[in-house]
């Protein structure tokens, strides 16, 4: 399974992608692979600020529906629009086109807390 060495992760499996002074949020391959094909992903929470682990949205796949968790604080600036046409984007590719929210981090070294690919892998087995 792939997992990008340059991003942080959660345990909610969920990736983080420091670009400039955003934050790109995703989740990752093996929770793609984990709930299956992604039909509809619903994100209502742009230009809120959020507390870690507060709900931004939620992704459904055709067996079930999972919450989306801030994995720090900041303000949501905005939602992968693509996916309200094209959700199976998280699917194929998880870690580029499939990205749902991005977000300004209230405090960037909240990062420093977020799993490493490493300790990702361990934690997925």
């Amino acid at each position: 399974m792939n997992f990008p060495e340059e991003l942080k992760y959660t345990k909610d499996h969920e990736w983080l992608r420091v670009e400039d002074d955003n934050v790109y949020v995703g989740i990752t391959a093996f929770a793609q692979g984990e709930l299956g094909d992604i039909v509809f992903v619903d994100v209502d929470t742009e230009g809120e600020e959020l507390e870690k682990e507060e709900v931004f949205g939620s992704v459904e796949a055709v067996k079930t529906v999972s919450d989306l968790f801030m994995p720090i604080n900041g303000e949501v600036l905005a939602f992968n629009e693509k996916l309200e046409d094209e959700p199976e984007l998280i699917n194929s590719d998880p870690y580029g086109e499939g990205w749902i929210i991005k977000i300004s981090a209230s405090d960037v070294s909240e990062l420093n807390s977020l799993l490493s690919a490493e300790s990702y892998k361990k934690l997925v087995g």
